[in-house]
């Protein structure tokens, strides 16, 4: 049974740090390409950032980039998004998502397996 349980989210001011966990059961993380999604209040689901196991490379969204930073504890089964320098427009509930073979397109229709979600929310 796979499982992927979001955790670590909570209310900040703008220019704190969160950091979000991801426990996956189920599955071996580390033979998995993993991924952050987040889906802000009335938008669209939008990509955060991938660890991709298959080419050691990890990718950002442009919004993100020198501020998130995504990592996975392989002996804990377990992926990290440390977000620093939070800001208001990065409210949103945040989806920790897996797939097994990696693909051109990072859309979130490409992934398997999904978490339920963590809520961060960021005050001004």
């Amino acid at each position: 049974q796979v499982q992927l349980v979001e955790s670590g989210g909570g209310l900040v001011q703008a220019g704190g740090s969160l950091r979000l966990s991801c426990a996956a059961s189920g599955l071996s993380a580390s033979r998995y390409t993993m991924a952050w999604f987040r889906q802000p209040p009335g938008k669209e689901r939008e990509f955060v950032a991938d660890d991709i196991w298959l080419s050691r490379t990890t990718d950002y969204a442009d919004s993100v980039k020198g501020r998130f930073t995504i990592s996975r504890s392989n002996d804990k089964n377990t992926v990290y998004l440390q977000m620093n320098s939070l800001k208001p427009d990065d409210t949103a509930v945040y989806y920790c998502a897996a797939k097994s073979r990696p693909t051109m397109n990072p859309g979130p229709e490409t992934y398997t397996y999904w978490g339920q979600g963590t809520q961060v929310t960021v005050s001004s």
